[in-house]
């Protein structure tokens, strides 16, 4: 983790701007293609949701202010983000969360994924809760349009929230909607578009991987 210098960082004036206000959270929803991410999953052999919980992972951490939290001593920027993501195990209704470390390998993390979920009896381990997580969920019932998130009032709360519901295939592409909850002291509308981008790459990368 490496602390932020206030008196040199370009942001300086929109994180003490938004240090004021009393809710500094807000969400973005958007339509995100994913057929490079099915195909690649269905080729493979992989599960479409770990797959897309690793491409989302490798997104937030190819952009800084989504690594970026917030200390007492002044924002940082972590090194690395990892993913706490629910499960729902068939014939199951009440789900998980599981918290794993962001790996390389989309194959690695995949089956590191189907080994905690088989495993894990618990709803939560609470001693994997940490500032360097990732909330990450999924509604595969519903074409998710919009979501807010539950949590506990803390305007230094940096972790970013990202859900998504039940894809759907037009004109042989499939999209979904992806919903993104930040902390404007340190995410602004710039750094979900460079998400978005991300992703789309990361996308694009295992769509052309054999």
């Amino acid at each position: 983790m490496e602390l932020v210098d206030i008196k040199t960082w370009p942001r300086r004036e929109i994180w003490e701007y938004f240090s004021s206000v009393s809710y500094p959270f807000y969400t973005v929803s958007y339509q995100q293609d994913v057929t490079g991410l099915y195909n690649f999953a269905r080729r493979r052999g992989l599960s479409f949701y770990y797959v897309l919980v690793w491409a989302v992972t490798e997104a937030v951490n190819a952009v800084e202010a989504f690594r970026m939290t917030i200390t007492p001593a002044g924002p940082a920027v972590l090194e690395r983000r990892r993913p706490s993501f629910t499960v729902l195990r068939e014939g199951e209704e009440s789900f998980r969360i599981l918290t794993l470390a962001a790996v390389s390998r989309v194959e690695d993390f995949c089956a590191a994924a189907a080994e905690k979920e088989a495993r894990q009896t618990a709803f939560l381990d609470q001693k994997g809760e940490t500032e360097d997580l990732i909330y990450l969920s999924c509604l595969p019932w519903i074409e998710v349009t919009g979501l807010t998130n539950e949590r506990h009032f803390d305007p230094d709360d940096a972790i970013p929230r990202i859900a998504w519901g039940k894809y759907r295939e037009e004109n042989g592409r499939k999209r979904l909607g992806m919903c993104l909850e930040v902390n404007h002291r340190l995410v602004d509308g710039l750094h979900i578009g460079r998400f978005a981008r991300e992703l789309d790459r990361v996308s694009e990368a295992l769509s052309a991987a054999r």
